[in-house]
């Protein structure tokens, strides 16, 4: 197979590889009812940042499952570099500084904002969007690594693709079960292994990053209840960490209301969290919105959805987006601001999970 994937979705607990174009669904409300009448077998896809703007959903042509990625025919990388940085690290300073006037008015509602700043990356060569997926896999087993033709969603994305690492399930859900990992908070990995393991212990004692996580939590119990019982929400967050990062996560469960209740549903129903928008959820997009613009399919959410409504959504992180001739890439990276957050350290966490997609591409910062 000679043509890039439509979708591809792969973690620990196997791969699934759609291929071709069935039906396209830039309107959400249409996949959702395609799901319903069952007459569509599986939707694959992404969700933007901003849900108001279109999706890049589509039923394949054929969607097959494996154990592992496929034996496609890897290529040799280009060289890659940063043309530039959007916005350069002084001037995301100064957003993290006026978001913060806001976050400690104490008038204010605002409790939490991510603020991302990006990367354009430009290649001597054509990217091969495969070849940066496994290279992905090789680095984060334990990640759920994805690829999306972003096609679907019209004007601007036609041939483009998404591609990333996301330590982050916003939710899975199988038969009634459902299930959540939102992921806040984090710490660099360190080379030393003493130093590493002080970092992670240090990210789990961190007040402001509780603060962060907390908030986040709470977003999804409010959002969850609704929909499902016997919530259960670990008392305590725990420590994750990838080839790059430590992160704060804490497991969640959950039972369905109503069967009819489909992972799309669900995905459409908690997105975006505080772990990528904030808290109030109006109010922190609508900051994102006034200081960064449209973030496109950054921070929004990629996953799957079958006709009996099993299905499972990861949060779009670590990822780029490779342009249609596979020659520029832009890659995105933000950080919680909570009333407590640091400017520098703000920037130097945005630095970190840099790593992830930059090392797949080949890239010294």
């Amino acid at each position: 197979m000679t043509r890039e994937p439509s979708f591809v979705l792969a973690g620990p607990d196997g791969v699934i590889v759609a291929d071709g174009v069935h039906t396209a669904f830039p309107d959400i409300a249409d996949a959702r009812a395609a799901l319903a009448s069952h007459s569509t077998p599986i939707i694959v896809g992404a969700l933007p940042f901003d849900l108001s703007t279109p999706a890049a959903l589509i039923r394949p042509q054929t969607a097959r499952s494996f154990a592992e990625l496929p034996a496609w025919p890897l290529r040799e990388l280009p060289t890659v570099e940063i043309a530039e940085t959007l916005p350069p690290a002084d001037e995301h300073r100064d957003r993290i500084r006026a978001a913060l006037q806001r976050l400690r008015d104490p008038d204010g509602a605002l409790t939490k904002v991510v603020l991302a700043r990006a990367l354009r990356l430009v290649a001597d060569g054509r990217l091969d969007a495969r070849t940066v997926l496994h290279r992905l896999v090789a680095d984060d087993p334990q990640a759920t690594e994805y690829l999306v033709d972003l096609s679907a969603a019209g004007d601007g994305y036609s041939g483009t693709v998404l591609v990333g690492a996301s330590p982050e399930l916003l939710v899975a859900r199988h038969g009634d079960q459902v299930v959540c990992r939102p992921f806040a908070g984090s710490a660099p990995r360190l080379a030393d292994p003493d130093e590493d393991a002080a970092s992670g212990a240090a990210l789990a004692d961190s007040a402001k990053n509780r603060h962060e996580h907390q908030l986040v939590v709470d977003a999804l119990r409010e959002a969850l209840d609704p929909l499902c019982t016997d919530l259960q929400i670990a008392e305590q967050p725990q420590l994750s960490k990838t080839a790059a990062v430590w992160h704060l996560y804490t497991p969640i469960s959950g039972r369905l209301r109503e069967k009819s209740t489909t992972a799309l549903d669900l995905a459409v129903a908690l997105h975006p969290t505080p772990a990528v928008g904030g808290s109030p959820n109006a109010e922190a997009t609508a900051l994102i919105a006034e200081i960064e613009g449209d973030r496109g399919f950054y921070a929004g959410t990629v996953g799957w959805c079958d006709q009996r409504g099993d299905g499972r959504w990861v949060v779009s992180i670590r990822c780029a987006q490779l342009s249609a001739d596979r020659r520029t890439a832009v890659a995105h990276a933000g950080g919680g601001i909570v009333a407590e957050s640091d400017p520098d350290d703000e920037v130097a966490e945005t630095t970190t999970k840099f790593r992830t997609i930059l090392s797949a591409l080949g890239v010294t910062p």
